[in-house]
């Protein structure tokens, strides 16, 4: 007796992938059918690792040439096995309609400068005609509003689709939220993580940011409660850890690089800002002076093999601005300004690189605008 290989693949048809839903043929499980005189040898890969779908499979197939084709047929099923990688159980939240790329920017570190690079950031993102939000995530000790001069506003209620929301105070472009405009001034925040967590997400979900292409997180410094708070929350783009270049600033900054590309976490590292990075006298400016030690973030990030985006100066000019709420970048044809605009054009190319080759926030393309690499939607 004799019959064709048609024959056995209209048999195979007629039997289910188990767990796919598609017949053998359909979903192409069967790689491979040899018929000769009356021996028909099937070979096949299933995505079911348990020996019971292996049996039941291989039964099935014997059944259908049995019944269908020839009786006395004598059959061989080789069954592999390719059972998918049980997939990485992440912490991601849900995004935010409207924000397209969210950005932290972190330290292991206090005192390193991160707010001043946050909000710093910010206005050359915003000057560079991005619509900005900034989130000041440093619950017990925030310093965005002083920076923005703006520490005495008070966010207002406004409608939104039938629901009341927060609107973000603004100033020099940028939507700012902060547990500073709800605090007193001499007022310590004293909460346990559960209610720091509950007031970020307010801050997040309940806050009309409308559209933005960058939103950045100011974290507060280390690796803890609240990171994890809002690493739960929001499906973070990347995240931008900054550091003073000395050995013990840099070896907090090498854990919280270690915090965002933990396995249940991996959110991609931008890259590393070195902040304090030399000092320049005005009387002798083409000397630096390496105060904390000379380029050892650069070093750090070569050795953790993320991105080093760029290093700011000692200035005195950076620490009056921020002082006095108007952010250094803000100086137009200045060296900070142009320190700045490096450090965000590399920031934003990263992004770029980010969501063309990683799972992406949402589509994005490069423009130009005001002379800089920029990305819109």
């Amino acid at each position: 007796m004799k019959f064709t290989k048609q024959a056995i693949e209209d048999a195979l048809k007629t039997i289910t992938v188990p767990g796919g839903g598609k017949n053998m043929i359909e979903s192409k499980a069967v790689s491979n059918i040899v018929v000769f005189d009356d021996e028909v040898v099937v070979d096949l890969t299933i995505t079911n690792p348990s020996l019971q779908a292996k049996k039941r499979t291989e039964v099935n197939i014997m059944k259908a040439i049995h019944e269908l084709v020839y009786p006395k047929a004598k059959v061989q099923v080789n069954v592999k096995v390719n059972a998918p990688s049980n997939p990485k159980n992440q912490i991601k939240g849900k995004s935010i309609p409207g924000i397209q790329n969210i950005v932290a920017v972190a330290s292991g570190k206090g005192g390193v400068g991160k707010s001043t690079v946050t909000s710093n950031i910010a206005v050359t993102l915003s000057k560079m005609g991005f619509k900005v939000g900034v989130l000041d995530a440093d619950i017990y000790g925030p310093s965005v509003p002083i920076m923005f001069d703006v520490a005495h506003e008070k966010p207002l209620a406004v409608q939104v689709d039938g629901s009341s929301k927060m609107k973000p105070i603004e100033n020099y472009g940028v939507k700012i939220l902060s547990i500073g405009f709800f605090t007193k001034a001499d007022q310590a925040v004293v909460w346990r993580g559960p209610m720091a967590a509950k007031a970020l997400n307010q801050m997040i979900f309940d806050a009309a940011w409308g559209e933005l292409d960058f939103l950045l997180i100011d974290l507060p410094p280390g690796t803890g409660d609240i990171h994890l708070s809002i690493m739960q929350s929001l499906p973070l783009t990347g995240a931008v850890v900054v550091s003073t270049p000395q050995n013990v600033a840099l070896a907090d900054a090498k854990k919280g690089v270690a915090m965002f590309q933990q396995e249940s976490i991996d959110v991609p590292v931008l890259g590393i800002i070195e902040n304090m990075a030399y000092f320049s006298p005005k009387e002798l400016p083409d000397h630096k002076y390496y105060i904390f030690g000379q380029e050892g973030a650069k070093h750090l990030a070569e050795d953790l093999n993320v991105p080093f985006l760029g290093e700011i100066p000692i200035v005195q000019s950076i620490r009056e601005a921020g002082d006095f709420g108007r952010p250094a970048a803000m100086q137009t044809e200045t060296s900070i300004e142009a320190a700045f605009n490096t450090i965000t054009q590399e920031v934003v190319q990263e992004v770029v690189k980010r969501n063309k080759n990683l799972p992406p926030t949402e589509a994005i393309k490069i423009t130009t605008m005001a002379g800089c690499s920029a990305v819109k939607k």
